[in-house]
């Protein structure tokens, strides 16, 4: 079954048990990927619906930040459970000691020595890493190794 199969299941789920809640935000995530589809006339395939529902969770953090610095907590709260929605359909996450090993074999692989071979280094990461952790703070862990 396709992620956007299991996303549609779980939408009539959410409709059949009446939680409210799940079902809007399920349906968002379908939004989205129907919207993505729509403007490049293509299927997505399990790998761009993930980089779909990546950019909804990002989406969401920045909005977390103006909620919390505008002094709203009733829709931190909403987007923490929108959030927490989202990544039920993310594969599992990569712990810390796992990216530093990712990053650290990228490095020796692509014998990137300065700040200027990150592009290199990224290259080899995203794949293994897209859908399983924060690729902004992966980036900032490789500038961090090289600079």
């Amino acid at each position: 079954m396709s992620l956007k199969d299991r996303i549609t299941e779980d939408m009539k789920t959410a409709m059949r048990s009446g939680d409210k809640e799940r079902l809007a935000t399920v349906r968002l995530a379908l939004a989205a990927i129907k919207q993505r589809e729509v403007d490049e006339r293509i299927v997505l395939d399990d790998s761009q619906v993930l980089s779909v529902l990546e950019k909804m969770i990002k989406q969401r953090r920045e909005a977390i930040t103006q909620f919390e610095s505008g002094k709203r907590p009733d829709l931190v709260a909403k987007e923490n459970s929108e959030i927490t929605v989202l990544q039920h359909y993310l594969p599992a996450q990569m712990g810390e000691a796992e990216v530093d090993a990712l990053i650290a074999a990228a490095i020796q692989e692509s014998g990137a020595t300065s700040i200027k071979d990150m592009g290199k280094v990224m290259a080899l990461v995203k794949p293994k890493a897209a859908g399983r952790t924060d690729m902004g703070a992966v980036s900032a862990r490789i500038k961090q190794k090289l600079g």
